[in-house]
């Protein structure tokens, strides 16, 4: 997407993150412009063209530096007259951040990063979610397939569901007195379930 904006008597068209020198401003390093003389906007799909101006249409900037452009000569001639000058024109150099439409609402650099992070978090707690639960399907698996009739697969099956009990009990408990409840269940439920034998397993399954 770009736009053709007119500032200092000249038009520039721009895209975002487009570094520009314009006609100097008296601003300040760091400060956020808005131009909103904007004369055309375009994207994939349309083309808007102002008459003259394309109405509630803008584009925001952040003020680079301040600087004077390259050294041209003038030179006068006339008759028994020469003259001989030099020019530095000024110009501030911005960097384009947003460009909106009619309708549009300026989003802050700070919000849009914040959201970024947002996004990434949710990404990673449901990945991390999805492998939980692969994990889990892996140790039923790997339970199961040293046994044989449906009364072990159950009493395996009744062992993990015990240890998922237990890990959840030890993340709400509070007091020393509570963990070491917890840790006497604990040495009744085998750490890994694939290590129980049918014997043991039964036993959970009667207890």
């Amino acid at each position: 997407m770009y736009a053709v904006i007119k500032t200092g008597g000249k038009q520039y068209r721009v895209s975002e993150g487009d570094l520009l020198e314009i006609e100097k401003l008296p601003t300040e390093v760091g400060e956020t412009l808005s131009f909103n003389e904007v004369l055309l906007l375009s994207d994939a799909d349309n083309v808007t063209v102002g008459q003259p101006l394309i109405d509630g249409a803008q584009v925001t900037a952040t003020v680079q530096a301040h600087g004077r452009g390259k050294k041209i000569i003038v030179y006068k001639h006339k008759k028994n007259y020469h003259k001989k000058q030099g020019h530095r024109q000024d110009f501030t150099r911005v960097q384009i951040d947003q460009i909106l439409r009619s309708g549009e609402t300026i989003i802050e650099k700070d919000e849009a990063v914040e959201t970024a992070i947002e996004i990434t978090e949710a990404t990673t707690e449901k990945a991390d979610a999805i492998e939980t639960v692969i994990e889990k399907a892996e140790v039923v698996e790997l339970a199961t397939e040293d046994v044989e009739t449906t009364e072990e697969v159950e009493a395996v099956e009744t062992v993990i569901e015990k240890a998922e009990v237990v890990e959840l009990a030890t993340e709400d408990v509070e007091t020393t007195e509570d963990v070491e409840a917890v840790e006497t269940v604990k040495e009744d439920v085998p750490v890994d379930p694939s290590s129980a034998t049918p014997e043991d397993t039964k036993t959970s399954v009667k207890e």
